[in-house]
C-alpha cells in the first residue's frame, strides 16, 4: 500500500484548510464536523449490512445457518438505531446525513456481491473486520462520548464464531474451495481500501478527522497497512492462509 494509500486523502486535505485544533487532552472535539459524517457513514453501512444479511440468510443450505444470519442482521439494526439516536443528539438527521455516502458504499457491495453462501460469510468476517479496523483506529484520537459510540457498534460478537466455524470447515474438507474464498478475500481488501479512499476524500471534515486522528499522511498510510496485518490474521483464523 505504502504512500499511495493516502493519495486520495492528501488530495482531499489541501481544500480542507488549516487544520483543527486538537483539545489540550489531545482528543478530538466532539464539536468536530468530521464527527458527524462518521456517525453517518457508519449508519448507512449497519443500515446496508442489514438488508445484505437478511437477503444472503436465504443463500444458506441450513436452518441453522439462515437463523443465524438473521441474527446477525438484527444486530446491525441495533448499532443502525445507535448512531440514528447519537446523530438525533447532534440535532441531525440521519437520511440527510448519510446521503452523501451512499454512491460509495452502495458500489462497494456491488463490486463485492457474493454468488455462495460461503462467499456472503467470509465478506461478513472479513470484509465488515477491514471497515472495524479503519473506524476504531480513528476512535482512539476520539473524545470519549464519539470513541464510546464508534465502539459500541463496531464490536464483534459471539455470531463471528459461527463464521469461523462454517468456513474453516468448508474449506478443510475441499482444497479448491479454500483457494476461491483465498481471491475472494484478498479481492474484498482491495476493494474496501478503494472505497475507504474515496468515501474519505468526498467529504473534508471527514478527512480531516482522519487526518487529525492519524497524525498526518504518513499515519494514514501506516493505519493501512495495520489493517493489511489484522486482514491477514483474519484470514489465517478461517483457515484461507
Amino acid at each position: 500500500m505504502g504512500a499511495n494509500s493516502s493519495t486520495a486523502l492528501g488530495a482531499a486535505s489541501e481544500s480542507s484548510g488549516d487544520r483543527m485544533s486538537v483539545p489540550s487532552d489531545g482528543r478530538i472535539s466532539a464539536e468536530h464536523p468530521g464527527a458527524t459524517d462518521l456517525f453517518a457513514v457508519l449508519a448507512y453501512g449497519e443500515i446496508s449490512a442489514f438488508y445484505r444479511l437478511a437477503e444472503e440468510a436465504k443463500l444458506s443450505p441450513t436452518l441453522r445457518g439462515r437463523v443465524a444470519v438473521a441474527k446477525m442482521a438484527g444486530n446491525e439494526m441495533e448499532h443502525f438505531k445507535t448512531l440514528e439516536r447519537a446523530l438525533a443528539d447532534r440535532g441531525v438527521d440521519i437520511f440527510d446525513a448519510m446521503a452523501p455516502f451512499v454512491r460509495a458504499l452502495d458500489a462497494y457491495h456491488a463490486s463485492t456481491d457474493p454468488s455462495t453462501w460461503l462467499e456472503s460469510m467470509v465478506k461478513f468476517y472479513v470484509g465488515d473486520g477491514i471497515a472495524a479496523d479503519f473506524y476504531t483506529e480513528i476512535a482512539g484520537a476520539l473524545a470519549p462520548e464519539v470513541a464510546d459510540v464508534v465502539r459500541d457498534v463496531l464490536a464483534e460478537t459471539s455470531h463471528s464464531e459461527f463464521v469461523i466455524e462454517e468456513v474453516r470447515t468448508a474449506v478443510a474438507q475441499n482444497r479448491s474451495e479454500r483457494d476461491r474464498l483465498a481471491l475472494w478475500g484478498r479481492r474484498l481488501l482491495g476493494e474496501a481500501i478503494t472505497q475507504a479512499q474515496y468515501v474519505m476524500a468526498q467529504r473534508d471534515g471527514l478527512t480531516e478527522l482522519v487526518l487529525t486522528a492519524t497524525g498526518d499522511l504518513n499515519g494514514v498510510a501506516t493505519l493501512f497497512e495495520h489493517m493489511q496485518n489484522s486482514h491477514a490474521e483474519r484470514m489465517r483464523v478461517l483457515g484461507l492462509s
